[in-house]
């Protein structure tokens, strides 16, 4: 086609093994062709495009250098892993990223053996890489082989305890492993908090430029002769603010930093610690973000997340919106209730941008903390704000909010500390697929006591929900609403704390009601409307609350009907399960009542559109409708036998 790059070079590459044909100077000719390649692919799909565009020299060096797949490279996250592909046998898929039925966004171990461990989260590759390591010498042989085990991690990962777990443990064993700190200044919003600092002051004077200079940091790897030398050298940084003291302290031998964009820096260094690092290692390499395509760098995430785009331009192809998102609406909802409560403080972890917060931190900076990639430190810090008489929002997405678990139990649940959780991005949420899919948080957060659990059916439910959280300070409570926009309902001058535990009747209707809870409820109001056509009326009620549970009008519902079919936009365990617990605990079972809850499948859902992984899930307001049917023993047209 005549908008694809000219790769001359790139289409020699079958496999990484094929890097070991081309010299020096054409690994760099190499590395362009990869980031035209990137950018054209990524203005098809949409996704991430900053990330990996900063690593696309560091990616065709590791290839170049290390023999991938028997060397495991691990990519934390996983969102710049699409050079990588482009070099391991996937080209010719990699116009279906993020698409339904193509390649996954993130490394997948499924997809294949160069993607040795699977990521989307971060801060795992140092703790991954050293198991493989520790495989490797008690004699464990995986398919492709054992070999050497690289993590590659950025900035913003390490601000996450998991890392500096994976690296004590590390430095203790001692184990031959090689860490790479992808050192780009720019995660998703720009890092915060000490260690950041640190890394400024490290590349703020440039101190290790040339091998040379950075071999002083790993003497154990020059040769004899040069030792002695390097020693006394590095001797003299001691107590200096640069150098990789804080690292050698973990027991890492430390090189850098140096320029990740600079290929005549990368390959000696990644060669020479091929054939001598016997222990832990860690290159510290500076990258940019976006680097080297124009609308990227200019932009202020460096083109973290993007829509189709114009590759000329940069000028991304987004749909018009009908309403204001779900996001939105929670931010501006937040901003409305801090300006009449200067004891309502914001909290997120490294997604400002992402969870609206933003636009909190512009008007109220004081009361707004990025904790940074550290959610298990975001929820005490909440807990501890609510305990010294803050109001906090704890705003995170569902799948992330997952990684601060025990802290929400220990710290928040069994304290009964009012922390709000505002849960975004809750249910499944398209192209980013299992690993960010907002699938347990009610299961998870219903079952602690105490617990007050909400999902909005619609951007108007939203902003109450907002004014709910705000009003209750008896322990904690929690919102959810999905990724995208609302309905393009009315929306009320200010929101409204609602009943604690109180539903609401959308329609009445006879024989079977439908019980929602989130917003699934447009797929019920739609299938109740074609139902209607076939002479059946659904009672609809949306629940509000999965707990404390509405018992007045879920056992009205159960006595009034013949049957009960709830639907959520969550895994088996939530909502509907506490309903059946409800009925079960109050005899309703005794007296033949059909109940039925339509939950996700007991399946992990690829990336595709949100409506079509909710056709995989069989959720849609078609499979609602089919659910009626059979419940009330109906057959469908086309279906009935002669």
């Amino acid at each position: 086609m005549t908008d694809r790059p000219n790769t001359p070079l790139l289409d020699r590459v079958a496999r990484p093994a094929d890097l070991k044909q081309f010299s020096d100077a054409e690994l760099i000719r190499l590395a362009h062709e990869v980031r035209n390649e990137t950018v054209s692919a990524v203005s098809v799909t949409g996704g991430h495009l900053g990330a990996g565009l900063g690593v696309v020299e560091l990616t065709v060096a590791l290839h170049a250098v290390f023999d991938t797949p028997r060397d495991k490279i691990i990519w934390d996250v996983g969102h710049q892993c699409y050079p990588h592909k482009i070099l391991t046998e996937r080209r010719d898929r990699i116009r279906t990223l993020r698409q339904k039925d193509g390649l996954s966004g993130f490394t997948k171990r499924s997809e294949s053996p160069y993607d040795p461990f699977g990521a989307a989260h971060s801060s795992t590759s140092i703790s991954a890489a050293l198991g493989f390591a520790v495989a490797r010498d008690l004699g464990g042989v995986p398919p492709e082989g054992a070999g050497d085990a690289i993590a590659v991690i950025g900035d913003g990962s390490m601000s996450a305890g998991m890392a500096y777990e994976a690296m004590n443990n590390a430095g203790h064993l001692g184990k031959r492993l090689i860490v790479i700190l992808n050192d780009n200044e720019m995660s998703i919003a720009p890092p915060v908090g000490a260690m950041s600092s640190y890394l400024s002051r490290l590349y703020a004077e440039e101190p290790f430029q040339e091998l040379k200079a950075a071999a002083k940091g790993a003497v154990s790897l020059l040769p004899e002769p040069f030792r002695e030398g390097a020693k006394r050298a590095k001797d003299m940084l001691k107590g200096m603010a640069v150098g990789g003291t804080l690292f050698e302290q973990l027991g890492f031998s430390y090189l850098g930093p140096i320029d990740g964009h600079d290929m005549d820096q990368l390959l000696p260094v990644l060669r020479t610690v091929k054939q001598r690092a016997t222990g832990p290692i860690l290159i510290h390499v500076l990258t940019k973000k976006g680097k080297g395509y124009g609308p990227a760098e200019k932009a202020r995430d460096k083109g973290h997340g993007v829509s189709k785009f114009n590759v000329v331009t940069g000028e991304q192809k987004k749909a018009p919106s009908n309403a204001p998102s779900y996001t939105s609406v929670f931010a501006q909802s937040l901003l409305e209730e801090a300006a009449r409560d200067d004891k309502i403080c914001a909290i997120t972890a490294a997604m400002p941008d992402g969870t609206g917060l933003n636009l909190f931190a512009e008007r109220y900076p004081s009361r707004c903390f990025d904790v940074g990639i550290a959610e298990q430190h975001g929820v005490t810090f909440s807990a501890a704000l609510a305990a010294g008489g803050m109001k906090p929002f704890c705003a995170m997405y569902s799948t992330f909010l997952q990684r601060g678990y025990d802290q929400v139990v220990h710290d928040v649940a069994i304290q009964r500390l009012p922390v709000r959780f505002a849960i975004d991005r809750a249910g499944l949420v398209g192209a980013d697929g299992a690993t960010h899919a907002g699938a347990f948080d009610v299961a998870y957060l219903a079952n602690l006591p105490g617990f007050v659990v909400m999902a909005a059916a619609d951007e108007a439910e939203l902003k109450h929900m907002v004014a709910t959280a705000a009003a209750h300070d008896d322990g904690p409570i929690a919102f959810r609403f999905p990724r995208g926009e609302g309905k393009g309902v009315d929306m009320p001058e200010r929101g409204t704390p609602l009943e604690i535990g109180k539903g609401r009747i959308i329609a009445e209707g006879s024989r079977v009601a439908i019980l929602s809870f989130g917003t699934r409820l447009a797929e019920v109001e739609a299938a109740a409307e074609a139902l209607s056509a076939k002479g059946i009326t659904p009672t609809i009620a949306d629940a509000r609350f999965a707990k404390p549970l509405d018992r007045d009008m879920i056992l009205d519902l159960a006595a009034n009907h013949e049957a009960l079919i709830t639907i959520e936009e969550g895994a088996v365990g939530g909502f509907g399960s506490h309903v059946a617990q409800l009925l079960s605990d109050e005899g309703v079972f005794d007296h033949g009542l059909k109940y039925r809850s339509m939950v996700l499948p007991d399946i992990f859902i690829d990336q595709a559109s949100p409506a079509d992984m909710y056709a995989v899930a069989g959720m849609n307001a078609e499979h609602i409708e089919a659910k009626v049917l059979d419940v009330l023993g109906i057959a469908q047209i086309g279906q009935q036998t002669a």
